[in-house]
């Protein structure tokens, strides 16, 4: 009996410790980004107080830290918090990002399918991008006025192009096997497109998905950089113009939560959608 019972502890230690290695390779990244957090501010702590660093140019975390649950720990009506600036530059940003990609899915579907359309609206797609947005946006602003249409605009403007790019080429890169075999089977056109070539392109389109939705917001805080009455981007310029540093590294961190956010929930949703394609096999 005991000689019977031994293997059977051993392979449950086994077991325990194959569960336990597995979870650690699954928090890896964890471990990794918060540990890297831990040395950033330690070195930044280090760095203002031994150097004498006036806060005017670089605040300590503690005055950062401050000044972050001053605009958090209010009411979400409030005024002077951030919940509604946030949630300002937050829409203008996702109704800016979904005019974009969607209008890129469309443009670059048609390019993939007519060589004609590709001609005719790659050339301008490509200039149009190499055009800093910088320069662009205050031409924006003057046209559409300091209210959301600037923000909507260039956000847009800035989610557009991944979509296109990506879409084309996922649509494009189709094994052209399995386009004959939808021909033998008098697929229609539109029945090709969304049986075999949609998913095929759908890797392509998270990938420039994931990277609309961060340009997206980044279009946002740029218009509300120039004029605007309300966002975060107004709540940095406001920080910058009574010397709040330490406000602006508040505005700062939550503007790099909120993409980090983003960024997560794109990928969420691919895990889910294009099961097959995840990229955290490799």
């Amino acid at each position: 009996m005991n000689a019977l019972v031994q293997p059977r502890g051993q392979d449950a230690a086994v077991a325990g410790a194959g569960k336990i290695m597995k979870f650690l390779k699954e928090q890896a990244s964890t471990f990794i980004t918060l540990a890297g957090v831990v040395v950033l501010v330690s070195v930044w702590s280090l760095s203002v107080s031994v150097l004498g660093i006036p806060s005017y140019i670089l605040p300590a975390p503690s005055a950062v830290v401050h000044a972050l649950w001053s605009g958090l720990a209010v009411s979400p009506d409030s005024p002077m918090g951030y919940y509604q600036p946030l949630w300002s530059t937050f829409s203008n940003a996702a109704l800016g990002f979904l005019i974009g990609t969607g209008t890129g899915l469309v443009l670059g579907s048609a390019m993939a399918e007519s060589r004609t359309v590709e001609r005719l609206i790659m050339p301008y797609a490509f200039a149009l991008q190499s055009l800093p947005k910088v320069a662009i946006t205050p031409l924006i602003v003057v046209w559409l006025g300091f209210g959301d249409g600037s923000k909507i605009a260039t956000a847009a403007l800035l989610a557009f192009f991944p979509i296109l790019i990506n879409s084309f080429t996922g649509l494009r890169s189709v094994d052209p096997e399995k386009i004959d075999l939808m021909h033998s089977l008098r697929a229609t056109r539109m029945e090709t497109y969304r049986i075999v070539k949609l998913p095929n392109a759908a890797p392509y389109l998270f990938a420039g998905l994931d990277m609309a939705v961060v340009y997206a917001l980044l279009g946002t805080i740029v218009a509300e950089f120039l004029g605007a009455q309300q966002g975060m981007g107004v709540v940095i310029t406001q920080a910058q113009a009574v010397t709040d540093i330490a406000g602006v590294f508040a505005a700062l961190i939550i503007l790099g939560a909120m993409g980090v956010s983003l960024h997560v929930t794109v990928r969420a949703i691919e895990k889910r959608v294009v099961h097959w394609a995840d990229r955290n096999k490799h």
